[in-house]
């Protein structure tokens, strides 16, 4: 196979994965060996690679490429999600677009649209995927909202629901304005919001005078007056909300408010006298003490309004703008109502003071720009303590490991205060909900299918008919699909201990980011312990969030991520692979840089080039030199260490240390020490041949080097892989073992004496550097007293370019020395050097070291500073002067032996 001079990823990466999907090298089907199985996290079905998609998908597919190279029956099984929220809004958007409006259509044009779109949109990702050298088992390729997954939910419901673990309830919800959909807590991001602090008057209804007011204040209360009459203050972050107050509530125990008891207030602008209630739910030390109750839209007010009672006053449509419950601002926006309503009190003297204030306030996490709504509404939820109780023993007890560990906290903290799932959606795109309704009062039963649910709802009434059965409009939760993932992928639900699911599950390792450890991770632990009695997998990594060199997280409104395909492009699939995890530690956030997938793109033609000079290289049948047989054990010895070092690195996801790893060993170790000990020198001007056992050695190092690198490489170790040596069609590196014995204790004391001599024979290039003296001149090197790396003198001159290696009892005066360890050495200068040139560079030294030493001198000199100064500082100053010192003795010496 002929190899180009120059490495081109283009001609390389689509040729050799197209072999790969030609000879079905992905797939898997249960035999015999260990499975390893890896779930993909689908990502949405309309979305498109970004670059944490290009962080978590390389990792699996380093972890899928290793475990099939140890001979296991690697399993990676991809999909996509239908992401309910996202996709319905980018397909209302593309019908906006054609002047059509979502109300118009039935469900099911609308659900027309949205397939046309999924189908159209729906394997953009999963083929960019494939660009980033994805070994996927694509015959395997699910949807969340295909047959058998859609199966396998509905079942799920109805399961659930019969065990009285789903319920339809009137709560308070986090409601999307703009996707005009409930969310789960969960879906609900808060960001900190410079706000203000409207104070608000309210003033008490029929109060003219107070007898026993000077009493009162004496007591503690702090009483408002003003020429209207006495009020209380009220202080909110949301005034537009007072148009649905049905109370004032102060503590019992808060003496600044105890006049108001049993009293009743005026809500300001909308005149409506609402009662003064007491409960130990108010924050005596926020604001006033005074808290306005709005139970129909606010989670702790609609608690306090079941307990005391009150009315509740929906005063929001379902798209935040104010609604014909409310007395006043009737179709407004919710914050242009909050601007008006300021503007108004304010007018109107209703308006104590504005302060400036930061808070916290929710937002939609599928609409980041949408600020969240607390809603009363009738939704479905999922008990989930059960599920708590269930998931948590697995992940503490470590049955099912976190890397890193840290996260365990993480979830056991919010399994340890879970609350409800609200799992019903107000949408068309999604599994629709199996609730069927069948008369005026909203009866209703739960079942499977259409069928069923009449054969349930006419047990309960016999005068039932098809035509009376209406469905539930709401759709469920995306993640109550992927939270059946792992067991939905392997028909575990509809066709329970099936071959598939019995081999495959419980899958090996899950690779995601932490954001999503409560929204997928925690509750694909629950489903897999209340359906297979085991958690799903046994290994999440969790991988860190990908930011830019300054830090911050990429997004494409700071216009600072890049585009995955263009970076593919640039500097290749391999490149960008390297140039991810070089900074990828687990759990911990990327800063990238695009300088590291150049760095990754030069390694890539490092490989290249290297591969290009060893089958340039001459062959002949003759004796293996000294130099060679050295080189050759060592090489062994250090793959194998490294090979352990591998291993380890990979048993604890430690995978970016695992890539450096190899890529020194092959880049330091290999490339610039074992080639240069190895290659055949010239003769004439002509490079002689090597001796075969050492070529088949080096050919053989190089493939063990490939197949180390292929998890992290996967293009170019299989191109060179098949230059390497005559291979049959269908072969491939990915299916080529790795194994390797543990170096001994004599190999180990191998690799040990040779970085002592890469010592000698740095620093004999050092000599070199500083001295200005060409590669080509040869030296000899003088090592006084003993030589202890004699059995390496061949290597030794060879590297250093020497024509001897003698032992001296005393130095070359022209001689520039080294230490290596206890040792010294020294490369005697002669010829080789202007002599009066180095005695004037040597002089000028002096003159700056004797300068800087007679500072220190005087510092230490100078009573005062040793005695007042601290006695690191004082030590360290007498340590400089020692330095000089005896650095100023050895320049002298080497003078006056240049001199002599």
């Amino acid at each position: 196979m002929e190899i180009a001079s120059k490495y081109d990823p283009k001609e390389v990466e689509g040729k050799w994965y197209q072999y790969w999907l030609d000879n079905k090298l992905f797939s898997s089907k249960p035999d015999g060996r260990e499975p390893y199985t890896v779930v993909i996290p689908p990502p949405n079905v309309t979305g498109v690679l970004h670059m944490g998609h290009m962080l978590n998908n390389t990792i699996q597919d380093i972890l899928v490429r290793r475990a099939r190279m140890d001979g296991k029956n690697a399993c990676w099984v991809p999909g996509t999600d239908h992401a309910s929220i996202a996709t319905e809004a980018k397909v209302v958007k593309k019908l906006a677009s054609q002047g059509i409006k979502k109300r118009d259509l039935t469900r099911e044009q609308f659900l027309e649209h949205a397939w046309d779109w999924t189908n159209e949109h729906g394997g953009i990702i999963l083929k960019q995927l494939r660009r980033l050298g994805a070994s996927c088992d694509w015959d395997r390729t699910a949807f969340t909202m295909d047959e058998k997954r859609s199966e396998s939910v509905i079942k799920v419901f109805v399961d659930l629901y019969n065990k009285g673990l789903i319920y339809r309830g009137l709560r308070m919800v986090n409601w999307d304005p703009k996707a005009l959909t409930a969310l789960s807590t969960e879906e609900v991001i808060y960001k900190e919001e410079q706000s203000h602090l409207f104070h608000l008057k309210y003033y008490v209804d029929g109060l003219a005078s107070l007898d026993n007011e000077e009493a009162l204040k004496a007591e503690g209360n702090v009483i408002h007056k003003d020429a209207k009459g006495y009020y209380a203050v009220v202080a909110t972050t949301r005034p537009e909300t007072i148009m649905g107050d049905t109370a004032m509530c102060i503590n019992p125990k808060d003496l600044k408010n105890q006049w108001l008891k049993g009293r009743k207030v005026i809500v300001p602008l909308v005149n409506r006298v609402i009662p003064v209630i007491e409960d130990r739910y108010v924050d005596i030390e926020f604001g006033t003490g005074c808290l306005k109750v709005t139970p129909a839209h606010d989670t702790n007010d609609y608690m306090l309004g079941k307990t005391h009672n009150l009315e509740t006053i929906d005063i929001f449509n379902a798209d935040g703008t104010i609604s014909d419950q409310s007395t006043l601002y009737v179709g407004l926006d919710r914050f242009e109502c909050r601007k008006q309503i300021a503007k108004d009190l304010q007018e109107a003297g209703l308006m104590e003071k504005i302060e400036d204030y930061v808070n916290k306030v929710g937002y939609s996490e599928r609409n980041p720009d949408t600020a969240i709504e607390p809603r009363l509404s009738l939704q479905w939820f999922l008990k989930m303590q059960h599920f708590a109780d269930i998931a948590l023993p697995p992940v503490m007890n470590d049955e099912l490991k976190f890397y890193p560990a840290k996260y365990k906290n993480t979830y056991k903290n919010w399994l340890e205060n879970i609350q409800d799932w609200c799992i019903s959606r107000q949408l068309w795109w999604g599994h629709r909900i199996p609730a069927y309704y069948y008369n005026d009062n909203d009866d209703y039963v739960v079942a499977e299918t259409r069928e069923e649910a009449l054969k349930l709802a006419q047990q309960k009434d016999a005068s039932v008919t098809d035509a009376d059965l209406r469905q539930d409009e709401d759709a469920l939760d995306t993640w109550f699909s992927s939270w059946l993932w792992p067991i939905s992928l392997f028909d575990g639900i509809n066709n329970p201990g099936n071959e598939e699911i019995k081999y495959y599950y419980p899958t090996s390792d899950l690779v995601t980011g932490p954001d999503i450890i409560f929204f997928w991770v925690a509750r694909m632990i629950m489903a897999g312990e209340e359906y297979m009695g085991t958690f799903p997998f046994k290994n999440v990594y969790f991988t860190g969030i990908v930011r830019d060199k300054l830090g911050r997280k990429m997004s494409k409104s700071l216009g600072n991520s890049p585009d995955p395909i263009d970076l593919i492009e640039k500097f290749g699939a391999d490149g960008v692979r390297m140039g991810m995890m070089l900074s990828a530690p687990a759990g911990n956030d990327i800063l990238f840089d695009e300088a590291l997938c150049e760095q990754g793109r030069n390694f890539n033609n490092k490989i290249w080039n290297a591969f290009r000079l060893v089958k340039g290289w001459q062959v002949a049948d003759g004796a293996v030199s000294a130099t060679n047989k050295t080189a050759v054990a060592w090489m062994e010895a250090r793959i194998k260490q490294a090979n352990e070092e591998l291993k380890d690195h990979f048993s604890k996801y430690r995978i970016n240390d695992a890539l450096m790893t190899v890529y020194k060993l092959f880049w330091d170790e290999f490339s610039q020490w074992y080639l240069e000990m190895v290659k055949p020198a010239y003769k004439d001007g002509v490079q002689q041949p090597i001796d075969r056992e050492t070529y088949d050695a080096t050919l053989r190092f190089f493939e063990l080097l490939l197949k180390m690198l292929h998890p992290f490489m996967p293009f170019i170790t299989e191109e060179l892989w098949q230059a390497l040596y005559e291979r049959k069609e269908g072969e491939s590196i990915m299916r080529d073992s790795l194994v390797l014995e543990a170096p001994t204790a004599e190999e180990l004391k191998l690799i040990e004496n040779i970085e002592q001599v890469k010592l000698v024979v740095s620093g004999v290039r050092t000599v070199r550097s500083q001295k200005n003296i060409a590669p080509k001149e040869q030296l000899t090197l003088q090592t006084v007293g003993q030589n202890q790396f004699e059995a390496y003198n061949d290597v030794i001159k060879k590297m250093g370019n020497l024509s001897s290696i003698d032992v001296v009892e005393a130095k070359d005066p022209s001689a520039s020395a080294f230490m290596v360890g206890t040792d010294e050495f020294a490369v005697p200068l002669g010829d080789l050097i202007d002599v009066a040139a180095e005695i004037q560079k040597m002089e000028a030294q002096l003159k700056h070291l004797e300068g800087f030493k007679a500072g220190v001198e005087k510092k230490l000199s100078n009573e005062r500073f040793v005695q007042n100064a601290p006695e690191a500082v004082v030590a360290l100053e007498r340590k400089k002067l020692a330095d000089s010192e005896e650095k100023i003795a050895a320049l002298k010496e080497s003078i006056n032996a240049l001199k002599k």
